[in-house]
């Protein structure tokens, strides 16, 4: 069996409509060197029987409900190939971007990972992206560090740079993707093929930002977890300290109005001591961020 020269990984939960549009679009792919690789996590809703009847060169792996970064994890610990390409479930791609993207790939050895640009819907219209979510290439780690700036259904990224990283959080129920970028992006730069190649579409009630509340407490264990990366420069460890303050402060407000008295104070505490906390007192911190994650009731 010849070696392909990526690995497409989509996963799903309970999306059968979608998660068709979305392996269309890459069984229609101009370029044909791929793996399709489809991880079931758990739906309930005749997703299974669905996957059953494609044909037997897409493979296909049911899992228990774990979520969105153990899915992908899964898909990974199963591609053969040296780069890899996530698409979510909601998503589809222009039946080039493939072609394209292994191509920029191919002309720029250095680059580890890799984006094209995007189409979105909301709700079924287009919309335009604020100029804060408009992607652009190299050395964006200080930008991402307030917003998402990779997207997963258009990100393509070398297996082993994944695996070596550890791959996706899966304590994370929501900003895994933020959290494995930034780890990525601490001292590599980011290729952008300036193409909408991808279509994103958002708006329905069963996407994560609808989902789970309080996203913000997991991009705060990001931004902690960062800090105890040795990698990071002086000035990078400062400008994500200074995020995590500012992230840690708006949810300790929230928590406060909520008479979450003591996990606001918490909060408060890692805001005060983001600057100069040392390695023993993140690993603290991390453990007891990890702990209340479960913790948080819905509308925190």
């Amino acid at each position: 069996m010849m070696t392909p020269e990526v690995s497409v990984i989509v996963p799903t939960y309970n999306r059968r409509a979608m998660v068709c549009e979305a392996i269309d679009s890459v069984l229609a792919q101009s370029f044909r060197e791929f793996e399709l690789i489809v991880i079931d996590d758990g739906s309930t809703d005749g997703t299974v029987e669905h996957l059953a009847s494609l044909d037997e060169t897409t493979r296909i792996e049911h899992t228990e409900h774990r979520g969105p970064a153990a899915a992908r994890n899964r898909g990974v610990e199963m591609a053969r190939a040296p780069l890899i390409a996530f698409l979510d479930s909601d998503d589809f791609w222009a039946p080039t971007k493939l072609e394209r993207q292994l191509a920029f790939m191919r002309d720029n050895p250095n680059c580890a990972i890799s984006q094209t640009n995007e189409i979105w819907i909301r709700h079924g219209r287009r919309v335009n992206p604020g100029l804060r979510h408009r992607k652009r290439g190299g050395d964006i780690f200080i930008d991402s560090l307030r917003t998402c700036l990779i997207s997963m259904s258009a990100a393509m990224m070398r297996t082993d740079l994944f695996r070596s990283l550890g791959g996706f959080d899966e304590s994370m129920d929501a900003a895994e993707d933020y959290d494995l970028w930034l780890r990525i992006l601490i001292d590599r730069e980011a290729g952008l093929l300036d193409e909408p190649l991808v279509t994103r579409r958002g708006g329905h009630a069963d996407q994560t930002s609808a989902t789970t509340p309080a996203i913000d407490r997991f991009r705060i264990l990001a931004l902690a977890k960062l800090l105890a990366d040795d990698r990071l420069s002086p000035a990078r460890r400062t400008a994500v300290a200074e995020v995590l303050a500012e992230k840690c402060r708006i949810y300790a407000g929230g928590l406060a109005r909520r008479g979450r008295i003591a996990q606001a104070r918490f909060y408060e505490r890692v805001a005060d001591q983001a600057q100069n906390w040392r390695d023993a007192e993140i690993g603290c911190a991390v453990k007891s961020m990890r702990s209340m994650l479960t913790e948080i009731p819905h509308g925190c």
